[in-house]
């Protein structure tokens, strides 16, 4: 439906040399906005990099979890950002403004049959994405917190109503606050997360795991090293100013923290990395 939608457009347009209009006399400075929409954008994908092995967990070997990954995720983002930001484009030179949302793009295509093919591919993408991407990492973690209490399937459950009751649809109400509050928000927080297990499983544990004792609650792995929370708050606390900026639109803080928050992740990720490294080389 993708690439109907990029063809549809190339028709409308007279070919894919006039889907991109001629760039504004004054354009927004590139670098600016590149940074936060980058941070943004590897926020987005943090969710699935950390969870990546519930799925990869079920493959035979290393090889094919790699090349799995590297033909599935790249190729179809690279083609799904290239469809959006052409069509997006487009819809200037034939609607006279963009329209980014499919939804109200597909109610300007004029046909009936069109409308309802597209709808019907839209939820289906949707339902699929949302049920293998959003659904089954997290219902392993509620699952895990009691496996004695709550399945699998409740653990599902669970993340469906919570999903309901966050009212993720009211991020759509400003793009702005999509992207500057939630996507950097959160990458700020699962950076540092991503930082310490880089570094656990690398450096420190040298590609070495304990596969029995992961399952093993009284195993090398139970309970909590608080010294990983420090580590964890302290990679955190830079950017909390920045995304307190953001969120209550204030300027509580200098400006200096905004420009750290627009590098969120890449903060977090940094400072967990090292900190953890320290304190804990020569352990294993």
């Amino acid at each position: 439906m993708g690439l109907a939608m990029l063809i549809w457009a190339a028709i409308k347009v007279g070919g894919i040399s006039q889907m991109f209009p001629e760039s504004p006399q004054n354009p927004a400075p590139f670098w600016p906005m590149f940074f936060p929409q980058l941070t943004a954008m590897v926020g987005f994908w943090a969710t699935l990099s950390l969870n990546i092995p519930d799925f990869t967990r079920y493959c035979k070997t290393q090889k094919d979890q790699a090349l799995g990954q590297l033909i599935g995720l790249p190729t179809t983002m690279a083609l799904f950002s290239f469809i959006g930001i052409a069509v997006t484009s487009a819809t200037i030179v034939i609607f006279g403004s963009a329209i980014w949302d499919p939804i109200l793009l597909v109610g300007k295509l004029g046909s009936t049959t069109a409308i309802v093919i597209a709808l019907i591919a839209l939820t289906i993408a949707t339902l699929s994405t949302n049920i293998a991407a959003n659904v089954v990492s997290p219902a392993n973690g509620f699952a895990n917190l009691s496996p004695q209490n709550i399945s699998f399937k409740m653990g599902g459950i669970i993340t469906c109503i919570i999903g309901v009751v966050i009212m993720p649809w009211r991020l759509y109400n400003d793009l702005g606050d999509y992207i500057f509050t939630w996507l950097i928000g959160y990458s700020a927080l699962l950076g540092p997360i991503a930082g310490i297990m880089i570094c656990d499983y690398f450096l420190i544990r040298r590609l070495r795991l304990n596969s029995d004792a992961l399952y093993d609650s009284s195993g090398e792995y139970s309970g909590i090293r608080w010294s990983t929370i420090v580590v964890l708050a302290i990679a955190v606390a830079p950017n909390l100013p920045g995304f307190i900026n953001a969120a209550f639109k204030t300027d509580l803080f200098p400006e200096i923290f905004n420009a750290l928050y627009s590098y969120a992740w890449f903060v977090g990720i940094t400072i967990a990395f090292v900190l953890y490294w320290v304190t804990n080389r020569g352990k294993e």
